[in-house]
């Protein structure tokens, strides 16, 4: 079997069943776990990289280029189609969840149906995770399409038991604290998708993108947290976030790691509206590697659980060893 992965989530479902060695070409974000390193990138990216500079990261000139570039139907990932012809691959790992995040799925079919012979045909497996169940279940999809079925339950087996851990310190009693999750800091983006229920589930409330009920829920939605769904992110004015005067917040801007997270919310820091929020007058601002972890619909969204669950209630000691955060330090506001 010889796959290629063009989303991070996949190549990550991939090597924790056990399929590295079936790798052979992957997306120039595919960075984890590092011993992908020398698999061939088939990716690039069209937002020039001087936007991104750890430094001086610009997300509002992100956002402007990536609106203009979606206007007019232009893609912002580029494929390198010599190589990924070159490296013959039977299955092809993919998404249909965000032209913005991953190359987008009508530019896959199409290079795949040129490539496609009476004697060779790749098989396309698209991934559109909308909630946290659908990212749990997206490692059982890999595993059927690579033929590690029984890995791939064992795995998920492991993820939910780690959830149902970390479940335990939370008290269902309590609404716990308001919390404000930025997925972009310039325009303002509140998290969405398995963000919410994550937050939720870890004991407090999204109430800029809270979760609602499915119409299907019926009368037993109290013990179905899986019920209870949230849309996409959403753009929010600031005036929105001072309404709700967040208990908490968490900044993971999308696609950005630590470094360029901390540089985004020292340019929030330098903002009177934000300084008045309750959440950073009380020291409880949370920057984090969204990149690796809350942007990513992979197994260690799971880890993304545990944070929440160990921050928001006062358990450092559920929080990953090794997870990619730190608080918004005192010296930025």
């Amino acid at each position: 079997m010889r796959v290629v992965s063009l989303l991070p989530s996949t190549t990550e479902s991939l090597c924790l069943i056990g399929g590295a060695s079936m790798l052979v070409g992957r997306s120039h974000e595919c960075d984890f776990p590092a011993s992908i390193a020398s698999v061939p990138v088939l990716t690039s990216q069209s937002i020039p990289a001087a936007l991104s500079d750890a430094a001086n990261p610009q997300p509002g000139a992100i956002d402007a280029m990536v609106r203009e570039q979606l206007a007019s139907g232009r893609s912002l990932y580029q494929v390198d189609e010599k190589l990924l012809r070159e490296l013959r691959p039977d299955v092809i790992l993919t998404q249909d969840l965000c032209s913005v995040c991953s190359i987008d799925l009508a530019t896959v079919r199409r290079i795949v149906a040129e490539m496609t012979t009476s004697e060779y045909t790749p098989r396309i497996v698209s991934l559109n995770p909308q909630t946290f169940e659908d990212v749990l279940d997206d490692v059982y999809r890999v595993g059927a399409a690579v033929g590690l079925e029984p890995e791939a339950t064992a795995a998920v087996v492991r993820l939910r038991e780690r959830v149902f851990s970390a479940s335990e310190y939370v008290n269902p009693f309590d609404d716990g604290p308001n919390v404000v999750f930025l997925e972009w800091t310039d325009p303002l983006f509140i998290g969405g998708h398995w963000t919410p229920q994550l937050i939720e589930r870890a004991g407090a409330r999204h109430p800029l993108n809270a979760t609602v009920a499915k119409e299907s829920a019926g009368a037993a939605l109290g013990p179905q947290v899986a019920e209870r769904v949230a849309g996409k992110s959403i753009r929010v004015p600031k005036e929105a976030v001072v309404g709700v005067n967040p208990d908490a917040i968490v900044i993971a801007p999308c696609g950005m790691n630590l470094d360029q997270t901390r540089a985004c919310a020292a340019a929030l820091s330098r903002e009177d509206w934000f300084r008045s929020l309750r959440a950073v007058r009380n020291g409880r601002v949370a920057l984090v590697d969204g990149s690796q972890y809350f942007n990513r619909p992979g197994p260690r969204l799971v880890e993304a659980y545990e944070f929440l669950v160990g921050w928001l209630n006062g358990r450092p000691d559920v929080v990953p060893r090794g997870f990619g955060w730190e608080q918004l330090s005192s010296r930025s506001v």
